[in-house]
């Protein structure tokens, strides 16, 4: 039984995996890999930051694309439905079905979502900067960005970076909805991104690829 076991993980490191990393991915999220890559790099160009999307959608929902949140999100983006038809509308030629709960829909929507985003948030000191923005706008708004922004600056902090200075500002948020948008983007890039950089899925943000 212990020489099978060995013989099972040198050829998983002969044939390239990352077992500590791959077990810790949802093994739904494999089935999505191709078409989000594809997706990701239709929007962002061929150095997408796919493996910041695949963190996403592990934050977002675990890669079920049956997930409902309490609150009414939907699919593996979970997009709300008001959040889902708007969408549908700006970019009809690729969105228009408005289909949340499909995940050729959802990823094609999270990824136009946050290339909708980050194409609205200017002026930042880096790329990590700029898409740590990018993802606090997705999960509470871009309203909520723009005003920790100009509250930033008037604090005489550096709005252009997010961490470490944009980040300690809420310009009126409640302490929950503070806490949960300001772990969101933390979460995505330093927790579960790393595992998909190390699975060998692409580039990220914040990271290098090994």
């Amino acid at each position: 039984m212990i020489r099978l076991a060995l013989s099972l993980i040198l050829l998983c490191l002969l044939s390239g995996c990352h077992p500590v990393f791959a077990a810790s991915i949802p093994v739904e999220a494999r089935q999505y890999q191709r078409e989000l890559t594809r997706n990701a790099r239709v929007v962002w160009g061929l150095n997408a930051p796919v493996s910041t999307f695949a963190a996403q959608i592990h934050q977002e929902s675990q890669w079920n694309a049956r997930a409902r949140s309490p609150v009414g999100a939907q699919g593996l983006a979970q997009f709300m439905p008001a959040t889902a038809s708007w969408i549908a509308g700006i970019y009809p030629d690729q969105l228009k079905d408005h289909q949340p709960y499909n995940p050729s829909w959802a990823m094609r929507a999270l990824v136009r979502y946050n290339r909708w985003h980050w194409q609205r948030i200017p002026g930042t000191a880096s790329d990590c900067d700029r898409m740590a923005f990018a993802l606090s706008a997705y999960n509470g708004g871009l309203g909520w960005v723009q005003k920790d922004r100009k509250l930033a600056t008037s604090r005489g902090l550096d709005a252009s970076r997010y961490w470490n200075q944009v980040e300690k500002v809420n310009a009126g948020r409640s302490a929950a909805n503070f806490r949960e948008n300001r772990g969101y983007p933390l979460k995505i890039i330093y927790t579960w991104q790393p595992r998909y950089l190390a699975a060998g899925w692409g580039p990220g943000e914040c990271h290098d690829v090994d």
